[in-house]
């Protein structure tokens, strides 16, 4: 089982999985850096100094109630900045894999054309027919 197991974590799609899944993840922190700390600020600031994360729609204040252990309620809102935030990640890691997989399809050889269909049966029975009929003509 264990011989099983190595031999079938050794293959190299798993592997390549694997990678892909790690840098995946390390790629996709850089790229949550990128718009919340690089693209997000500049844009807040064409837009009036609005700060994107701090856009949200609130259903309660926070202490609006008296939690049952005395503590004052937390703030209950919908971070509206914060999903425009993750949208714009994910177009760009959207765009970016889409720029990697078509760099890689034009490096790859192109596969090779079908083979040419063979005949239908159609074809086969007047096959038949015209060589029953050549013998037929013989006698």
């Amino acid at each position: 089982m264990i011989k099983e197991f190595r031999t079938f974590i050794m293959r190299g799609s798993v592997l390549d999985l694997a990678i892909g899944v790690i840098i995946g993840a390390a790629f996709g922190a850089i790229v949550t850096s990128l718009v919340t700390n690089i693209i997000m600020p500049p844009i807040g600031l064409i837009l009036g100094g609005v700060d994107f994360s701090q856009i949200k729609i609130v259903l309660q204040q926070a202490g609006a109630k008296t939690l049952a252990d005395g503590t004052p309620s937390p703030e209950v809102a919908i971070g509206i900045g914060l999903f425009i935030n993750a949208v714009i990640t994910f177009l760009i890691i959207a765009l970016v894999v889409f720029l990697i997989v078509r760099a890689v399809n034009k490096l790859m050889p192109p596969p090779p054309p079908p083979p040419a269909p063979g005949p239908t049966t159609e074809e086969k029975m007047l096959a038949q027919l015209e060589k029953l009929n050549e013998t037929m003509a013989r006698k």
